[in-house]
């Protein structure tokens, strides 16, 4: 340890503090505090990549870093124990987020024993850094002295190797993806941070990465549901131990699919008639009594609209005609849900926007909703030109079509 932490101050690197979350068990991950794009989806507030040690008979490493932050996982390491010394690393997940460090601790601590799960675990972290791993399936267990740890696999949970882990004595759930948020911060636990931004994070975060795996989710929800929780504690974000009814409870919306009477009305306009359009309808939904966000995608980044329309039961989309096709802003918006969110029986869409002289970027939007599977109760919204106070008018009642056709 103490050469470690020599190393580290030769580098003119100030020691960075592990945090002790439970008796003996330590977060001991990396703070980005400056990435601000994952995969196509904005991270406003940074990320972290948590890790965990738990100072058993056996010391075990539950996770790693991304490889840029081996330096900070090795120096909070040292910080408890000489990084030598590590008997087991459990890889919950592959992805590069998570398991960028392992060849590290590997160097590190060759006798180390590393677990994955069976079949796609193994295989994928053999293919990634060439280590042997440990099989493990739902129900295994590990016993490293006063705990024993309990693997739970949860496929598809983004990727196929996904799985969680448990320690009995603790009631902890070290929960990979699922309950995350991309949230760079040095206060370690839900109940410490601003909740409201918590929750907001947690949300953009399934909405950007698990939703397309809402089924699965839901059944790794069930798997885990009788477990006793004090903490679970994910992969990115904060540890929920104030706040587990609440993100359970918030899961369970999510992961079936259901949605609130609001309404999100996205659009991209040339000259401001798609625009007007837009506004209007957004203000016939404000009329009937129902919450709605108006979100021009020249403003509102893709993943943000997503976050919106989570849990929105009505989606409007609007764009103007551009040599013969929609908007590419708008088209790339389509593009992105598609792959996000394939199931929408349960949302109301609307078609809408403008043209000169062929409606042909509505008549898109509608067939990208249709094909998305959204309830269509009114035929696509078109206006030639500049919309009169009576075409505006008319949509009001269009609106209020497809608010009466949903509930009926």
């Amino acid at each position: 340890m103490l050469a470690a932490k020599n190393a580290c101050e030769q580098k003119g690197f100030g020691m960075l503090n592990a945090i002790e979350i439970a008796p003996k068990v330590w977060w001991v991950g990396g703070i980005d505090w400056n990435e601000r794009l994952f995969h196509g989806y904005t991270t406003e507030r940074g990320i972290t990549y948590n890790a965990y040690l738990i100072m058993d008979e056996k010391i075990t490493l539950i996770d790693t870093c991304k490889a840029t932050f081996s330096d900070e996982l090795v120096q909070r390491i040292s910080q408890v124990v000489d990084p030598s010394r590590i008997d087991v690393v459990i890889t919950n997940h592959v992805e590069m987020d998570h398991s960028g460090s392992l060849p590290v601790i590997h160097r590190i601590a060759p006798n180390a024993q590393t677990y994955a799960s069976a079949g796609a675990g193994v295989k994928e972290v053999y293919a990634h850094f060439g280590i042997e791993a440990t099989p493990v399936k739902s129900g295994d267990t590990l016993c490293i002295g006063e705990r024993t740890l309990t693997f739970v696999t949860t496929p598809m949970v983004h990727w196929p190797d996904n799985m969680v882990t448990y320690s009995d004595v603790d009631q902890i759930l070290f929960s990979n993806d699922a309950f995350g948020q991309h949230y760079a911060t040095t206060k370690r636990f839900d109940d410490e941070n601003d909740l409201c931004e918590v929750f907001k994070q947690a949300k953009k975060y399934y909405a950007n990465i698990v939703w397309p795996y809402g089924m699965q989710a839901h059944r790794a929800l069930e798997a885990v549901r009788g477990l006793e929780l004090k903490m679970i504690a994910p992969s990115h974000g904060c540890i929920w131990r104030s706040h587990i009814a609440e993100i359970l409870e918030r899961y369970e919306a999510w992961t079936t699919y259901q949605t609130e009477e609001k309404a999100v009305v996205v659009f991209d306009s040339m000259w401001h008639s798609t625009e007007a359009m837009a506004r209007e309808i957004c203000d016939a939904f404000i009329a009937e009594g129902i919450s709605a966000q108006l979100l021009d995608v020249k403003e509102t980044h893709i993943s943000d609209i997503m976050l919106y329309m989570c849990d929105a039961r009505y989606v409007a989309v609007g764009s103007p005609t551009l040599n013969s096709n929609m908007l590419p802003t708008i088209a790339s918006f389509l593009t992105y849900m598609r792959g996000l969110s394939p199931k929408n029986e349960q949302r109301i869409g609307l078609a809408f926007g403008s043209y000169g002289w062929a409606p042909l970027g509505p008549k898109q939007v509608y067939a990208e909703l249709e094909n998305a599977k959204f309830q269509l109760p009114v035929p696509v919204v078109t206006q030639q030109w500049i919309p009169s106070e009576e075409n505006l008018t008319e949509l009001q009642a269009t609106v209020r079509t497809m608010i009466e056709a949903s509930r009926a």
